[in-house]
């Protein structure tokens, strides 16, 4: 499994205790950035790492930020990416299990380092299951089909 992930600095602190987390377990990864606490814009991070699992460089991505709801939203804008914010692990495993999220967003000011990695172990353990959550996921992919090609259209006018 290879992993993309970013931050902010509101989730910079978080990150790295994740990065060491990958590394213990021997998780291929790609850290995009921001290396230190000095101020930035989410949205450049978040698309970047969305941008990498979208292309299928990463398997999955992992994105911190303040509160994870930033980076998510941002996240979220990138068609075929769903980041799911999770902080607790019962939400980690169902948006693997029902949902296929290919990133999962944490915030640094919501929960410790502790609870983040047992988020990042669940989540990246969990595999999608499949059956009537397929469906489910193919109709998510609808409507961004359907949004994008109203957005096409209109351009060409």
């Amino acid at each position: 499994m290879r992993v993309a992930i970013g931050s902010d600095h509101g989730g910079w602190r978080l990150k790295e205790c994740i990065v060491a987390y990958l590394q213990e377990k021997g998780i291929v990864y790609r850290d995009f950035g921001t290396f230190s606490q000095e101020a930035v814009d989410y949205p450049d991070f978040a698309l970047e790492v969305a941008e990498a699992v979208r292309s299928g460089e990463y398997d999955r991505g992992i994105l911190c930020c303040g509160t994870g709801i930033g980076v998510a939203i941002a996240a979220n804008k990138v068609p075929g990416i769903r980041a799911a914010l999770c902080h607790d692990t019962f939400s980690a495993r169902a948006s693997r299990e029902h949902n296929d999220a290919n990133i999962l967003t944490l915030g640094e000011r919501v929960i410790g380092n502790g609870l983040a990695r047992e988020i990042v172990e669940v989540w990246l353990q969990a595999e999608f299951q499949g059956g009537r959550h397929a469906r489910r996921v193919e109709k998510i992919a609808g409507i961004e089909e359907k949004y994008c090609t109203k957005v096409q259209k209109k351009q060409l006018l």
